[in-house]
């Protein structure tokens, strides 16, 4: 089994990579030293094999535009090689949204949401597809939320893709209203998700908590303890994600989780992280 990982900077990919060497001081496996193939445009996949399925992991960059363009661009060369992938996955730290996902906690996507993509009016905000210019979120397959959720304990729930990081109590409560059953702020999602609907790929989300916030508190943040979260993720995602496609290859016609079948959560105050905070002082927190 094939999967594209893309993250958004380089310890995060480091922590995805790591999933492939040994798990603590008494593991007599070698460290992983992650084979690299470079893309058109100069990016470089790194590859990884663990639990049976072989993962290229994409730093691709901050945001939702970086994120598509990796995630084409990877696709792509994938496809043209005769070798495509069998799942996309948007993985990396993010904000989450109290008490539904706590510090050092997972969670996975059970919609993909373009959270700020659309329309300011004097009646509040209006999302993309209501202004008729395409979609505001993409769901995820019901078979691969639940065996993720099973193999690494990650709750499931929408995951909201913003373009300006939440750094108010203001913004943080509009987010929750109009997203009641968020669980978790990143900044790429939406991006893999609108380019592996056009590639005919399924797309997971993956999101260690790092912080939860709404006004910005760095003394606060866990950004060491969401790597560790990540990495042991991996570890165990292998086995799941080729149990969810027996389960969707038996099942071709089942359907990702309905929006209005979320549960309902009352989220607090979330943002997610920036680039300069994922230092490698921040990841021995």
């Amino acid at each position: 089994m094939r999967v594209l990982v893309v993250t958004a900077v380089a310890a995060e990919r480091s922590s995805v990579t790591a999933a492939a060497g040994p798990a603590g001081p008494e593991d007599p496996a070698e460290p992983a030293t992650p084979a690299e193939t470079a893309l058109p445009g100069g990016a470089v996949l790194h590859r990884t094999t663990a639990a049976g399925v072989t993962y290229d992991v994409l730093a691709a960059g901050v945001g939702p535009a970086a994120a598509a363009a990796g995630t084409a661009t990877a696709l792509t060369a994938a496809a043209l090689a005769g070798a495509p992938y069998d799942l996309a996955v948007s993985a990396g730290i993010g904000g989450g949204f109290a008490p539904g996902a706590p510090l050092g906690g997972l969670v996975v996507a059970r919609r993909i949401v373009a959270a700020d993509l659309g329309a300011a009016t004097s009646e509040g905000f209006l999302p993309v597809t209501e202004l008729g210019f395409g979609v505001d979120a993409h769901p995820v397959d019901d078979a691969l939320v639940r065996a993720v959720g099973a193999a690494t304990g990650a709750r499931p729930g929408a995951v909201l893709t913003v373009s300006t990081v939440t750094g108010t109590a203001a913004r943080a409560a509009e987010l929750a209203a109009a997203h009641p059953d968020a669980l978790a702020e990143a900044m790429e999602g939406f991006g893999v998700a609108e380019a592996a609907a056009a590639h005919g790929v399924p797309v997971l989300e993956l999101r260690a908590v790092s912080n939860a916030v709404g006004p910005r508190d760095r003394a606060a943040w866990r950004i060491g303890d969401a790597l560790a979260a990540l990495t042991k993720a991996f570890r165990a995602l292998g086995p799941a994600l080729t149990e969810a496609f027996r389960a969707m290859e038996a099942e071709p016609t089942a359907t990702a989780i309905r929006p209005d079948e979320a549960s309902a959560v009352t989220p607090a105050a979330t943002s997610a992280v920036t680039p300069e905070d994922i230092t490698e002082e921040g990841r021995r927190d």
